[in-house]
């Protein structure tokens, strides 16, 4: 898989290579296409053509006039993204979703030391103090506000001495940018998050500059380390638990921070 482009800008993606693509598949049946997406990649169309989103290269491999996003993923967050191939999956999956009977499981790598499980929930809302119009954070606004909970638990051993703790993320209500402002709101924020870090003038640095040699030492990835791990749609079809290890950059920055991950979770990765 292509590893994130460090002259990647907000305004510019290279375009995926459809002889990569099959590599991405997961599972594939009449009803589903499910995709392990790179942490590189929007999911939905663009201005510059089919191949420069997920979607758009689904329906060049799939020859489809239409497909059904049931679930979508930040650009930088990499991991699964379930499409429906038909209307009739289509409506199942996403009713599914809603009536929150598709369990989804994320994995992703916190600053600081983190032991345990920690609940939050906290109501999310647009952060009228931010300089970035897109970014939301936790308040309580009644009339604006939407509930949002989020479950990190950690596989931090008491030995362990890192900087940096992998946790388990699991997302009982299903808000934008939920886990990113919840990490911010306990105080271990994802590690290369431009925007729900310590500093979100990054994020505007990003955006007119790409990756710079700068940001990649302040931001220590040069994407949020956000995977979507696991997703079941088995209460609703006749299908396994998907399963997308963690990716290759994920892991190497664990390896080279000393972090403690599990053998389970770097299977087939390492």
């Amino acid at each position: 898989m292509m590893e994130f482009p460090k002259s990647l800008s907000g305004s510019d993606s290279p375009l995926v290579d459809m002889a990569e693509f099959p590599s991405w598949i997961i599972f594939e049946n009449e009803d589903l296409l499910i995709l392990d997406k790179p942490g590189w990649l929007v999911c939905h169309p663009s201005k510059n053509g089919p191949l420069s989103s997920l979607a758009g290269a689904a329906r060049e491999y799939l020859k489809a006039d239409s497909l059904h996003l049931i679930s979508r993923l930040d650009r930088e967050t990499s991991g699964i993204v379930a499409i429906a191939k038909n209307r009739r999956a289509a409506s199942i999956a996403q009713k599914a979703v809603e009536n929150r009977l598709v369990g989804k499981t994320y994995l992703a790598l916190l600053d600081g030391p983190v032991f345990g499980t920690i609940s939050v929930s906290q109501p999310l809302c647009s952060d009228e103090n931010s300089i970035v119009a897109i970014k939301d954070c936790c308040c309580m606004r009644k009339t604006s506000a939407k509930d949002a909970r989020t479950i990190f638990r950690s596989f931090r051993t008491p030995s362990d001495k890192s900087a940096y703790t992998l946790v388990e993320v699991k997302t009982p209500t299903g808000r934008k940018h939920q886990i990113r402002a919840h990490a911010q709101w306990i105080g271990h924020s994802i590690v290369g998050d431009k925007l729900y870090g310590g500093d979100e003038t990054l994020y505007l640095d990003f955006i007119n500059n790409g990756m710079t040699e700068r940001l990649l030492k302040l931001l220590k990835m040069p994407r949020q380390a956000l995977h979507a791990w696991r997703v079941d749609f088995s209460k609703v079809f006749d299908v396994p638990e998907f399963v997308a290890p963690l990716p290759k950059d994920m892991a190497s920055f664990a390896i080279s921070e000393a972090v403690d991950i599990s053998a389970a979770v770097c299977k087939n990765v390492i």
